[in-house]
């Protein structure tokens, strides 16, 4: 097996998984680093602003994750024909995820503008966190276009082995949001300081920014990317759409069920109090960013998955999955060991916190170093093996079970039921990943997430 792994993995294959890693490494860093830099700066207000963001931040974080489920599909279709060398393929398939990315934005930002109070009040009975949070949601329903846009095309463009290309205008995009955070909550150059609603206001900005760059250097460099009307108008082929929801559909509701549920690990915590709330604010960006190497590695090894599928090297791909499931594990033990000898650094960062939410939050921090270590595997199997060869249903199926069916009763029996210490209820947030380490290993030995997507 150690030989086998050894010998399909030799050459640059590694060389190519960490030069797409880390540029997606670094887009995730910065993707993250926008409701840190919010939580951050609205840190300085008070505990309350923490918490609603952190709230708000987590509601519209479950819809980005709902649309990058859906341009899911067009990653698995794009990455295997850019393997089959069908350049045609990876530009419609580029247009199709955009198009339909695009109509699954709209349908939530209604649900933000229309809904924002019920929203936040699923997760807090806190007035004031809840009219904090309504407001934030409202202004920021429109990024959600933003990041259909932006998630269509990186896809693409991790296909091509280019993520560079979008992680460079994601800079742009975060550096923006900095600068007009600064501007809109603290009140610059003759605004008014704005609080929570000036946060909102400089993420709608930024995505806006963001957007425009991106999109006007891939037109302008006449990118293959660079789809037109008659492209789009191409790909709006019956078979066409349904393939794509089939592909697409079961990781959507997938990656809602599992963002949902990481929703409904807030919500639970919340009924510990505002200070349980405020914690768990603060470690959903760290925690995310902490990921951000995993994350990348995973959507690397996606990438050259697919490809090789595409390419029908079958064999060689299940060992080269094996390897980088074992890379994964490597990799979240090292990093969970530098942010325990860091932890104090990070939280230091927070200077709103109140000596009982910080003591808290350093109990969570530990709870944290453990979570990183527990998901290595299971990220690196699901999104960057199992996935990437269209098994799809399996992972929806074992994300409902692990999560919805176990993971979250034991959490909300023990914190409403047994009224345990938040900590505690931290803790058993992690029992999904244990199950899903036995579940995704099993499957990925059976070979039978190897299939074809675009052969006819």
């Amino acid at each position: 097996m150690i030989s086998q792994i050894l010998y399909h993995t030799r050459g640059d294959f590694f060389r190519r998984l960490v030069a797409i890693a880390l540029p997606i490494t670094l887009q995730s860093i910065m993707f993250s680093s926008r409701s840190l830099v919010d939580v951050l700066m609205l840190g300085q207000l008070g505990e309350a602003e923490i918490a609603a963001v952190g709230v708000a931040a987590r509601a519209t974080f479950v819809t980005t994750i709902m649309l990058v489920g859906v341009t899911t599909g067009g990653a698995l279709l794009t990455a295997q024909y850019w393997g089959a060398g069908n350049k045609q393929g990876v530009r419609e398939s580029t247009a199709l995820t955009w198009f339909v990315a695009s109509l699954f934005a709209g349908l939530t930002a209604m649900l933000f503008i229309l809904f924002p109070t019920q929203v936040m009040s699923l997760a807090t009975k806190s007035d004031d966190v809840i009219l904090l949070g309504a407001d934030y949601l409202v202004i920021t329903s429109v990024s959600m276009f933003a990041v259909a846009c932006v998630a269509s095309m990186s896809v693409g463009l991790r296909a091509m082995h280019k993520p560079g290309i979008s992680t460079f205008f994601s800079g742009i995009g975060i550096l923006s949001n900095v600068f007009l955070n600064w501007i809109f909550i603290f009140g610059k150059f003759g605004v008014p300081p704005m609080g929570i609603k000036g946060a909102a206001i400089a993420t709608v900005l930024s995505g806006a920014i963001e957007v425009g760059t991106l999109y006007g250097y891939l037109y302008f460099k006449k990118h293959l990317l660079a789809f037109s009307f008659a492209d789009i108008k191409a790909v709006l082929d019956l078979q066409r759409v349904v393939r794509f929801l089939k592909l697409s559909l079961p990781t959507t509701f997938n990656f809602l069920a599992w963002a949902g549920g990481l929703f409904a690990y807030h919500a639970i915590m919340g009924q510990s109090g505002v200070q349980g709330l405020a914690a768990l604010s603060v470690m959903t960006p760290v925690e995310s960013i902490s990921l951000a190497l995993l994350i990348g590695m995973s959507n690397a090894a996606a990438v050259l998955v697919g490809n090789q599928i595409g390419a029908k090297n079958y064999e060689q791909v299940y060992y080269q999955a094996i390897g980088v499931t074992v890379l994964s594990l490597l990799v979240g033990i090292a990093v969970a060991i530098l942010l325990y000898f860091t932890q104090g650094l990070v939280l230091d960062a927070f200077s709103a916190l109140t000596d009982e939410t910080r003591v808290l939050a350093e109990k969570f921090m530990l709870v944290l170093c453990v979570a990183i270590i527990l998901r290595s595997v299971p990220m690196m199997t699901i999104v960057g093996v199992l996935r990437a060869g269209g098994d799809v249903k399996f992972c929806l199926y074992q994300d409902l079970v692990a999560q919805w069916m176990i993971g979250i009763p034991l959490a909300a029996f023990a914190a409403i039921g047994l009224g345990w210490q938040p900590e505690w209820i931290y803790m058993l947030f992690l029992t999904e990943e244990a199950i899903k380490w036995v579940g995704s290993l099993y499957r990925m030995n059976t070979r039978k997430w190897i299939r074809n997507l675009i052969e006819n």
